[in-house]
This record gives C-alpha cells, structure tokens and sequence, in this order.
C-alpha cells in the first residue's frame, strides 16, 4: 500500500466516523456535547482532505488555531475521564473523539503552515517563477518601493536552506530593519506584496543600492 493510499482511507475512515456520529445523534444516542464534537470532528475533516489532496480550504489562519483548540479538548477529556465518574456513553464518546482526535491535529497542524505552495494564488505562483529565474541568475536581488515619505527596501537571498528576505523600513518616524525566511518562493512573494508592497517587477528596475 502506497502512502498516498494510506492517506485517502484515512480521510475516508474519519469521514465515515463523522456521518456515523450524526446519524447516532438522529437516533438519539449521544450527550449534550456530541453535537460539538461533531461539529470540530466535520471541520477538521474538510482539513484533513485538504492536507491529502494539497488543495486550499478556508483560510490557513484557521487550521493551526482548530488543531490547538483539538489538542485543548484532547487533554481536558482525557484529565475529565481520569477524575471523574462517568457513564458508559459519556465515556466512550470522550475516548473515542481523544483518540482520534490525536492524527487530526497532527495534520492540521502542518495544514496550516502558509509556508506551502498550495496557499498560492495563481498570480503568486506565476511571480514565484519569475523570481526564482532571477535569483538563480543573480543572488541576491535588491528592489526598492516608495511611497511619499515612506521607502520599503528588500533584498532576497536564495540558498540551498530556502530563501531569505531582508527588509528596511524608512520613514519620517525613523527606520526598521527585519529578516524573514521561508522554503517556497511563493510564500516569498505573498509576503513581499502584503508586508512591504513590493512585486515581482519591482526587482526589474533599477536601484541605487
């Protein structure tokens, strides 16, 4: 069995475990809190596929915050189970979604790096080629963005560990300095557009640095 395959009955086990869980509660099995639990169950299945099939779900601000709260609710159960009495129902249900709330949040965790190609849009991916050719022929790469007072310059760096941005920030009010890393030139790109307003063309001008 490929890895691959693994993964897909894997999504596909916690699917099923989800329809299972509402299909109980219509019979009307369950406590009070299966519906939550459900509710996170259905959710960190939409992430859990989108982690297999490396496709963008939601936002991926959301992911690393819902493995968190997972994590939460794995130990609180599981300190609930072993200090309090329980009935045989309450019990399983508690067991049940701790157990296999474990791999979820596992996975989540990692669906939620930015760091990854699969969060780029069309025109990022586009902008990370073309900025990869340029830094393939020269490193590093310096641009430059101004807007009145305010001056963004950028050097990006390229090495076998990933890439690196260095950013200074001048404006009437003094002047910054930071670095940022990453492994994919794509999220290079989100970043230089949103936090300095720097693009791909910017780099093709030229600079007096």
């Amino acid at each position: 069995m490929t890895l691959d395959r693994a993964y897909y009955l894997l999504a596909a086990f916690y699917s099923l475990m989800v329809i299972m869980g509402v299909i109980a509660i219509l019979a009307g099995g369950g406590t009070l809190l299966a519906p939550v639990h459900l509710l996170l169950g259905a959710l960190a299945v939409v992430g859990l596929w989108g982690y297999i099939l490396k496709r963008r779900f939601m936002n991926p601000r959301m992911w690393r915050p819902l493995a968190c709260v997972l994590a939460v609710g794995i130990v609180v159960q599981l300190f609930i189970m072993l200090t309090t009495p329980l009935s045989s129902v309450l019990l399983t249900w508690m067991l049940t979604s701790s157990i296999f709330s474990v791999m979820l949040v596992i996975m989540l965790y990692r669906y939620g790096d930015r760091d990854q190609p699969l969060w780029a849009s069309d025109e990022e991916r586009t902008a990370a080629r073309q900025l990869d050719v340029l830094l393939s022929d020269n490193s590093p790469i310096t641009a430059i963005k101004r807007d009145g007072s305010r001056e963004n310059s950028v050097k990006v760096f390229k090495s076998n560990e990933g890439y690196k941005a260095s950013v200074t920030r001048r404006s009437q009010e003094g002047q910054e300095r930071f670095e940022e890393r990453f492994q994919y030139p794509e999220t290079l790109v989100f970043f230089l557009e949103k936090f300095t307003s720097v693009t791909i063309n910017d780099f093709n001008k030229p600079t007096s640095i």
